[in-house]
C-alpha cells in the first residue's frame, strides 16, 4: 500500500495507516534511496511509489518493511496469477502446522485499549480453528510477533512477511493512534497479523479501490508473490480485513471471503 490503511474521512489530513509524510520527510528519503535501491526493491515485486526510510529500512505499500539484506533476496516462482481484486498471498508462508504463534508487546506505550484489541485481533483468528493457533505472550517482548508502539507520522501500522517458515516478527504500531476505537486498532492488528503470515492486500492489483487512488502495488512476474487464493472471488470484496486503506471509524471482521483464505492457506 502506499501507506496501510489510509483513513479516508475523519483523518484524512493525518494521512494512512501508514500516515502521510511532511515534506521534509520526502526530502530526506528521495535524497537516501539510490536507484539501486529502488531497483531492487522493483526487482522483489514491490511498487516504488512513496517509499520511505525508517530506521535504516525501507517501508513500501504503506506497511510493509524491507531490511536491506531483504533486498538481495532473488525469489522466482511460476505460480502467480494475473486477476481482479481477490485475496492474495506471497511465496513466503508460516511452515510446520499445527503451530503455536506467541504474541507478545514490549515498550511502555501499550495502552489498556490496545491491549484489547490485541486480544480480540487473536480471538478473531483463533475462532477460524486455523493449524496456527495465536497466544498472548507477556510485555517483554520475545515472542513470535511483537508489538510494539512507536513515535512516529510515517505510517499507523507496519509488518513484514514471513522468512523461512516462521512469520515475520515484529509490528510497529504508531503512538498517535493508541487511543482510537476498538474497532479500528482490532482490526489494524489484525492486518499487520496477516501480513506476518503471508498475505498481500486484497485490492494488490488496484490500491485505488479502497484507497481512492494509486494502481498495482508491484510486478506480476517476480519477487514475493501476489498468488491468488482459490475459492475467494474475482470481483471487489469491500469488507475484506486486508484491504490497503480504511476510515477512522473502520471495523472489518473477517468477512466469509477472508475466512475462505485463511482456511485454504493454514
Amino acid at each position: 500500500m502506499r501507506k496501510l490503511f489510509k483513513p479516508l474521512f475523519a483523518i484524512a489530513a493525518a494521512g494512512c495507516l501508514v500516515a502521510s509524510c511532511t515534506n521534509e520527510d520526502m526530502t530526506e528519503n528521495k535524497a537516501e534511496l539510490s536507484q539501486e535501491t529502488l531497483s531492487k526493491i522493483s526487482a522483489l515485486g514491490f511498487s516504488v511509489a512513496d517509499v520511505q526510510v525508517v530506521d535504516g529500512n525501507y517501508l513500501v505499500e504503506g506497511d510493509i518493511l524491507l531490511s536491506p539484506s531483504d533486498l538481495d533476496q532473488k525469489p522466482t516462482s511460476p505460480r502467480l496469477r494475473i486477476a481482479e481484486v481477490e485475496q492474495y498471498r506471497t511465496f513466503n508462508l508460516v511452515t510446520g502446522t499445527p503451530r503455536t504463534i506467541t504474541v507478545t508487546t514490549s515498550g511502555s506505550n501499550i495502552t489498556t485499549g490496545l491491549s484489547n484489541a490485541i486480544n480480540n485481533a487473536i480471538a478473531r483468528y483463533n475462532a477460524e480453528n486455523l493449524g496456527l493457533t495465536f497466544v498472548r505472550g507477556g510485555s517483554s517482548g520475545g515472542g513470535n510477533i511483537n508489538i510494539r508502539v512507536v513515535n512516529t507520522n510515517q505510517y499507523i501500522a507496519s509488518a513484514g512477511f514471513p522468512s523461512n517458515g516462521n512469520p515475520y516478527n515484529s509490528i510497529s504500531y504508531a503512538k498517535r493512534y493508541n487511543n482510537y476505537s476498538d474497532g479500528f486498532m482490532t482490526t489494524v492488528i489484525a492486518h499487520e497479523m496477516g501480513h506476518c503470515i503471508g498475505f498481500r492486500h486484497t485490492d494488490y492489483m488496484n490500491r485505488a479501490y479502497s484507497c481512492g487512488s494509486g494502481g498495482n502495488e508491484g510486478q506480476e512476474t517476480s519477487g514475493v508473490g501476489a498468488v491468488n487464493i482459490p475459492g475467494t472471488p474475482t470481483g471487489p470484496d469491500s469488507g475484506s480485513w486486508m484491504l490497503a486503506c480504511l476510515s477512522a471509524t473502520t471495523n472489518r471482521p473477517f468477512n466469509n471471503n477472508d475466512k475462505t483464505a485463511l482456511n485454504y492457506l493454514y
